[in-house]
């Protein structure tokens, strides 16, 4: 990637890290006054008003020139005990980031700095009028007769990737021929050809093992991948090029095309509101320019953020509705799929507590992966290190297939895999290899 595209890429992570972390200062002051719908990214004005976060410096750039993501976690805890309240405040979500980049999924729930999901207060749904059922199985029915379906995720929770994960090959066999990914960048000419992503072949989102492989699965299928991030600055123009992009790109010169789009939170709202009183979402957007009405599915709001009160929504909804997986509701009347916000999102999807054990349960995804016990011995006492478990054919450079950080000597994990050739290595913070060795994964039991 040459320097333009890497600055690019930059400025895009930059732009969607930065705008949660303001979004959660002005949320503070909302909260003392009445109670409105929370945004999961604030509006400009709401920006150019609040004087609610000073910061001090930019950890961005700070850590932007660090060479890789193992490097850029260590610098970042290092540099905690000396922020300011509000400085703090976007390391901590950069913090949060880079852990769930580096396979730290539960230290990522635990580290970011405020409850981001939408708190629109809801009547909950009761078990008596509604039933748990399989998201893949029943939002691949709803997909039948549709031309665009997108579905969301919080950017420092790889748990929202599982579902888009199970939707691919479902989709692929409905007829969908167009596969979206936010964090893909256009420079990456030989990814089709490649078949799978490197570190350069989007921002560092794509780092997360689980965000590789959906790009991988899809190539895999049979999609035609389609980068679709525009370098607008303003909220309301990145919005706008985000759909003209998809529409350029896919349907101006495929009418006949079906699209799977795969963004962020509120990109994916079919009306205002998420986003700012009077900034129009890409989803919205898109189906003007397309005519065609996507079929959004929001899950983000429904998930284990780690320990809170009983009161909590979430808490409330899985105790009445237990869920093993990434699950919807449907009507015992009339088959219907429940949505607490239907204006803009056709489908809530529920996912199950992650476990913290370890590392969360739903790394099985649905059994198809197994556990490989690792020991901070690979590291050879130089630590922090970051193991990594590549697929055997693929380069050095391969977005890994699992991977995580250690910190202690002494100690104990799991990677997750799937059944097939490995290479697995350990790098300190200076991504100096330690170790690497080959390792065969059998089929389930083995």
């Amino acid at each position: 990637m040459g320097t333009t595209e890497a600055k690019s890429d930059r400025t895009m992570y930059r732009r969607c890290l930065l705008a949660l972390a303001m979004a959660a200062a002005t949320s503070a002051a909302a909260a003392q006054q009445a109670p409105a719908p929370a945004q999961t990214a604030p509006a400009p004005d709401a920006l150019r008003a609040s004087t609610a976060i000073s910061v001090k410096r930019d950890l961005f750039e700070e850590a932007a020139h660090l060479k890789n993501d193992l490097a850029r976690y260590s610098y970042l805890r290092e540099v905690m005990p000396q922020l300011t309240k509000d400085d703090r405040l976007i390391d901590q979500q950069l913090l949060a980031t880079v852990e769930d980049e580096l396979g730290l999924y539960d230290e990522a729930m635990l580290d970011f700095p405020f409850d981001n999901r939408v708190q629109t207060p809801v009547p909950l749904p009761a078990a008596a009028d509604w039933a748990a059922a399989d998201a893949a199985t029943e939002i691949a029915k709803l997909a039948t007769d549709r031309r665009i379906v997108m579905i969301n995720e919080a950017h420092h929770d790889a748990h929202t990737r599982e579902l888009t994960l199970a939707l691919l090959p479902r989709l692929r066999a409905e007829g969908f021929t167009y596969f979206a990914a936010e964090a893909l960048v256009n420079s990456d000419t030989d990814l089709m050809k490649r078949g799978y992503p490197i570190a350069s072949s989007g921002s560092e989102y794509l780092h997360e093992p689980l965000y590789g492989q959906i790009i991988r699965e899809a190539i895999r299928l049979g999609f035609k991948v389609v980068a679709y991030e525009s370098e607008a600055d303003l909220l309301a123009d990145r919005e706008a090029g985000q759909a003209q992009l998809l529409y350029r790109e896919v349907f101006k010169n495929d009418p006949k095309a079906r699209l799977f789009v795969h963004a962020g939170y509120a990109h994916i709202d079919k009306a205002v509101g998420n986003l700012g009183k009077t900034i129009k979402p890409m989803a919205m957007q898109l189906k003007q320019l397309t005519g065609f009405d996507p079929l959004s599915i929001d899950q983000t709001r429904w998930r284990d953020i780690g320990p809170m009160p009983k009161k909590d929504l979430y808490n409330q909804l899985i105790a009445a509705f237990p869920v093993d997986k990434p699950s919807v509701l449907l009507s015992r009347q009339n088959g219907s799929v429940w949505a607490s916000d239907p204006d803009r999102h056709d489908v809530d999807v529920i996912l199950p507590p992650s476990g913290h054990q370890r590392r969360p349960h739903w790394l099985t995804l649905g059994g198809t992966r197994q556990t490989r016990v690792i020991s901070s011995d690979i590291c050879q006492r130089q630590l922090p290190c970051v193991v990594e478990a590549r697929f055997a054919k693929e380069g050095d450079d391969a977005i890994p297939a699992d991977r995580y950080v250690f910190t202690a000597n002494d100690t104990m994990n799991s990677l997750y895999l799937w059944p097939g050739e490995y290479k697995i290595s350990s790098r300190d913070r200076n991504d100096r290899k330690l170790t690497e060795h080959n390792l065969t994964v059998g089929g389930p039991g083995s």
